[in-house]
């Protein structure tokens, strides 16, 4: 079975029309992202701000980890702790068992995909519906989602009315997305109102308080914690920050950096449950521990989920987010992933071109680019590095570090180019699947500027 990301991404680009579609998509949702920072002349220091909450959230993160979990509990709610995905998935399901649920609705939540949440409870029998309509449309499709902030985003209009078609009976080729949003309307009301349980993430927790807020565009979130008798919120430790008065800065930081929106639709706070109502909060670390104790790559838990850095991406826009085989793709989840199976997700740091765009863009100061180049250092070191390109880098080392056998080489290659095209011109190079070889150049730059550079003014 194909699972590296080039493997995956060979299939993706297949298909060029929507390879096409997919990228210019992407580049226009960054292009907003682009007005909405320029709109206001504070971006560039609430970026900082928002980088230096987060550095200091971090480096004191046991004390406001405290301090969270007593506020919660005083205000009614329980805490639980989970180390790992499989122990968040048993906490969840011992809740469900406990009150004999048997309706769950479930909100955007990339922890519960990084967790696998979804599939645990269907092992077990439990049926799950995801109300973002981005989700229920790939969950109807038996798909990942393939963008953590967009996750139908590969789907067009079209695929979405089939896929509609077969599952809620919609008109057949019936495109029309109003037409097809009140279908997913009528379809998700009545699962709202029978839920017996509510599953949502948390975009933010604030440790003076020991609440926590989440941001939808849909008010699906709000839908099923207002209706449930049982809220369970879900959230990795890094989503904690210290006060209520640090939010603004994140809350501005976020939309615009998603969606180019001045902020989401609904910033929903939620504090304690409701009369009559019982709220739980899942605490999970899940690698997250180990993450904070590399000194290279700590900062990576600064994130807070906008993909701005899918967005720009020119990798991710034209592979795919399904090519990255993680519940996070992109430049982000290329540096996150490794942390959490370094073998399984050694080709992840590779799927970027070192561009620093995705530092460019994040709202929190994130040296993606920086961390890609020093997960393949300690990736080639622990040995998961294939051996043809580890055979191939040490020919470069040699020829690169020795200028003569560098101009020699040119020399060679431009000129077996020249008079044996079909030597680079064919499927062994992996340049060729996709591209067409450019002509080869008269003479290499160093030769022309031996002969022009010192006379040009």
């Amino acid at each position: 079975m194909k699972t590296t990301h080039s493997d995956l991404a060979e299939k993706f680009i297949a298909d060029e029309p929507r390879t096409n579609w997919h990228d210019e998509t992407l580049w226009f949702v960054r292009e907003k992202r682009d007005k909405a920072a320029h709109g206001i002349p504070e971006w560039e220091q609430l970026r900082e701000w928002g980088s230096q909450i987060k550095n200091h959230t971090l480096s004191n993160l046991s004390n406001y980890l405290k301090e969270f979990e007593e506020k919660a509990i005083a205000n009614g709610v329980k805490i639980h702790w989970a180390a790992d995905g499989d122990e968040h998935n048993k906490i969840i399901h011992e809740i469900i068992r406990k009150h004999n649920i048997k309706k769950i609705v479930k909100s955007k939540s990339m922890l519960t995909e990084e967790c696998h949440l979804n599939e645990y409870l269907q092992h077990n029998g439990i049926e799950v519906v995801d109300t973002d309509l981005g989700e229920r449309i790939v969950q109807f499709r038996n798909e990942p989602p393939s963008h953590i902030v967009l996750p139908a985003i590969h789907l067009k209009k079209e695929d979405v009315s089939a896929t509609f078609h077969e599952h809620l009976q919609t008109e057949k080729g019936n495109n029309d997305p109003q037409y097809l949003t009140e279908a997913a309307r009528q379809h998700l009301r009545n699962k709202f109102v029978e839920s017996d349980l509510a599953i949502t993430g948390v975009n933010f927790a604030i440790a003076e308080t020991g609440g926590f807020v989440v941001c939808t565009n849909e008010g699906n979130a709000d839908m099923g914690a207002h209706t449930a008798p049982v809220h369970i919120a879900c959230m990795g430790f890094e989503k904690l920050i210290p006060k209520a008065e640090h939010l603004s800065v994140f809350l501005r930081l976020l939309a615009r950096s998603a969606t180019g929106q001045p902020i989401t639709t609904y910033s929903s706070h939620f504090h304690r449950p409701r009369p009559g109502q019982e709220m739980h909060i899942v605490i999970v670390d899940n690698g997250r521990s180990r993450q904070l104790g590399r000194e290279d790559f700590r900062n990576s838990l600064k994130c807070i989920r906008c993909a701005a850095c899918f967005n720009t991406c020119p990798v991710y826009r034209r592979s795919g987010g399904h090519s990255y085989h993680t519940a996070v793709a992109g430049p982000i989840g290329s540096i996150l992933n490794p942390n959490l199976d370094m073998k399984a997700n050694a080709d992840l740091p590779f799927a970027s071109t070192l561009c620093g765009s995705c530092t460019n863009v994040c709202p929190v100061k994130i040296n993606i680019h920086e961390q890609l180049w020093k997960w393949r250092q300690v990736i080639a070191a622990e040995g998961y590095v294939a051996a043809s390109k580890k055979i191939s880098m040490e020919g470069m080392n040699i020829v690169l570090s020795n200028p003569k056998l560098y101009r020699f080489s040119g020399k060679m290659g431009r000129w077996i180019m020249k008079l044996f095209p079909f030597m680079v011109n064919n499927e062994l190079n992996v340049w060729f699947k996709q591209r067409e070889m450019p002509e080869p150049p008269k003479e290499s730059f160093r030769d022309w500027y031996l002969k022009n550079g010192k006379t040009k003014k």
